[in-house]
C-alpha cells in the first residue's frame, strides 16, 4: 500500500487513527497489540505472501534474544545475525551472486533464481541487526513479543525507514499520545508532514521522473544519449531521488507522529553540502549512521592510521552500494562513494584549503554524475549516459527545465519540512492552507500521474 494512493490517505488511514484513538482513550493496555496488527494489516496488503515472512523473522529473532537472555551464549547473536543475512541474500542476491559465478569457465550454464523481494526485507533486516548488536553488547534491553513486533514491523518505518535505532523508539511505547500537553501540536505537525512529503513527491519528484526515465529507458535499449539528453536525464534523477525518498520520509515521521510516536530524520538539505563527507552526514542519516557504528568502525575506523581509515571507508560504502541494489552498478556506485570519501579524508589530512563554494560545486557535481551508476541498469547504459555529458554524443535539443526551478529552489534554499513544519506558529489561515494543498495532491493522484517510491526496491 503507497502512502500517495487512495486506499491509504481514504481507507486506511482514517480507520487506523479513529481504532487508535478509540483504544487509546478507552482501552490503553490494547494500543500497542493494535498498532501491531495494524502495521500487519498494512504489509500484507501489497502482498500477503510475505507476512508469514515477517512474522517468522520477528518471532525468530524475539525467541533468540529471550534466549541469549537465559544462556548469555556467545556465539548465539553472530549465528542469529548471519541467519538474517543468509535470508536477505537469499532473496534479495541470489540471482545476482548466480549471475557471477556463471561468469566462471564451465559455469556459464547456471540458471539464475528469480524470487520476489519482500518490501522493506533490507530494512527489517537492518532493524535486527541493530538490536540484536546492542544487546549482545549490553546495551539493548529485553523486550516482550508485541513491543518487538512493534519495533520492527511499525508500519510508518516498516517500507523504506527511517533506520531506527531502539533506544529511539522503545521508550515511546508506554506513553498515552493524548494525554501529552502538547498532543494537539503533535497531531498537528504530522498532518502538515504528511502533506509536506505528498507534496514533495507528486509535484516535484514525480514530473522529475517523466524527464529521467526516458532518457535512462533510451540508454538501456542501446540508444544514443545526446548530451542536452544526459544532462536533463542525470539532473532529473539527481532531484528526483531526493524528492521522493525525502518526501517519503516525511510522510513516515508525520504518519508516526499521528500514532504519538516521534521517528528520527533522515534528511538535512543534503545537496547544501560542502564536502561528500558533509554530504553523508545530510542524506538518508539513519542508514550512514548504521554504516558508522555497525561497519566503519568495527572495520577499523580511525583508530588504526590513515591506510586502514582509507579502506574502511572504501569497504564500507561499497557494501552500503551493494545492500542498495544486487547489481555491479550499485556496487561501483558505492565504491565511488568510498573512494571519494577517502580523497577527500587525505586532502583534510594534508591541510589543504577548500573555499565553501567550490567545495559545494564539486559536492553537488560528484553526487549528480554518480547517481548515473545508480540509476543505469547496466555498464553499458551508464556509458551511453556519461558519453552524452562529456560530448561525446550529438549536441541534441530540447532541454525540458520547468521541472527543475520549483525543484532546485526547495532543494538548495528551502529548509526541511521537519524544520519548517516547527518553525510554522498555528493559524487558521496556515490550516486551510494545508487543507488546500492536501486537496490539490488528491487531485494529482487521482490523474494516475504519481509513481512508485524509489526506494521500495531496496
Amino acid at each position: 500500500m503507497l502512502f500517495n494512493s487512495f486506499p491509504f490517505l481514504l481507507g486506511f488511514l482514517p480507520v487506523a487513527l479513529g481504532l487508535h484513538a478509540i483504544v487509546a482513550l478507552h482501552r490503553p493496555g490494547w494500543r500497542l497489540p493494535l498498532l501491531v496488527g495494524l502495521s500487519l494489516v498494512f504489509y500484507g496488503w501489497w502482498d500477503p505472501r510475505f507476512v508469514p515472512l515477517l512474522a517468522a523473522s520477528i518471532g525468530l529473532n524475539w525467541l533468540v534474544a529471550r534466549w541469549f537472555g537465559r544462556s548469555r551464549a556467545g556465539l548465539l547473536i553472530p549465528l542469529a545475525i548471519a541467519v538474517n543475512l543468509a535470508v536477505l541474500a537469499l532473496f534479495k542476491y541470489a540471482g545476482f551472486l548466480a549471475g557471477l559465478a556463471a561468469l566462471l569457465p564451465g559455469l556459464h550454464d547456471l540458471g539464475r533464481p528469480s524470487l520476489a523481494l519482500p518490501l522493506g526485507i533490507s530494512f527489517f533486516t537492518f532493524h535486527h541487526v541493530m538490536y540484536l548488536t546492542d544487546l549482545r553488547a549490553g546495551r539493548a534491553p529485553q523486550m516482550d513479543l508485541t513491543r518487538y513486533a512493534l519495533y520492527i514491523a511499525f508500519f510508518p518505518q516498516v517500507l523504506a525507514g527511517p533506520l531506527v535505532r531502539w533506544s529511539e523508539i522503545l521508550h515511546q511505547f508506554d506513553e498515552k499520545p493524548y494525554a501529552r500537553p502538547d498532543a494537539a501540536e503533535r497531531i498537528g505537525r504530522g498532518l502538515m508532514l504528511l502533506c509536506l512529503g505528498l507534496a514533495k513527491k507528486v509535484f516535484l519528484g514525480d514530473p522529475l521522473a517523466a524527464y529521467a526515465n526516458p532518457v535512462f529507458q533510451a540508454a538501456a535499449e542501446g540508444k544514443v544519449v545526446s548530451l542536452v539528453e544526459a544532462w536533463q536525464g542525470t539532473l532529473a534523477f539527481t532531484f528526483q531521488i531526493y524528492f521522493d525518498f525525502s518526501g517519503y520520509t516525511d510522510m513516515a515521521l508525520g504518519l508516526a507522529l499521528l500514532f504519538g510516536i516521534v521517528l528520527p530524520q533522515n534528511f538535512d538539505v543534503p545537496y547544501r553540502a560542502t564536502s561528500l563527507q558533509d554530504f553523508w552526514r545530510r542524506w538518508h542519516m539513519t542508514l550512514s549512521r548504521f554504516l558508522r557504528d555497525y561497519l566503519y568502525i568495527p572495520f577499523g575506523g580511525n583508530r588504526r592510521g590513515l591506510a586502514v581509515q582509507v579502506a574502511a571507508l572504501f569497504a564500507t560504502m561499497t557494501l552500503g552500494g551493494l545492500w542498495h541494489g544486487a547489481g555491479l552498478t550499485f556496487v561501483a556506485w558505492g565504491a565511488a562513494h568510498g573512494a571519494g570519501l577517502g580523497a577527500g579524508l587525505m586532502w583534510r589530512r594534508a591541510g589543504l584549503p577548500m573555499p565553501a563554494l567550490l567545495g559545494w560545486a564539486l559536492t553537488f557535481a560528484f553526487v549528480a554524475l554518480t547517481w548515473v551508476l545508480f540509476r543505469a541498469t547496466s555498464f553499458e547504459a551508464a556509458l551511453a549516459v556519461f558519453k552524452g555529458l562529456i560530448g561525446l554524443a550529438p549536441v541534441g535539443h530540447g532541454f525540458k527545465w520547468r521541472a527543475f526551478v520549483p525543484a532546485a529552489l526547495v532543494a538548495l534554499i528551502g529548509p526541511t519540512a521537519w524544520a519548517a513544519v516547527h518553525r510554522l506558529p498555528p493559524r487558521p489561515a496556515l490550516a486551510i492552507a494545508f487543507a488546500v494543498l492536501l486537496v490539490a495532491v488528491l487531485l494529482r493522484i487521482g490523474d494516475d500521474a504519481n509513481y512508485e517510491f524509489i526506494y521500495f526496491q531496496f
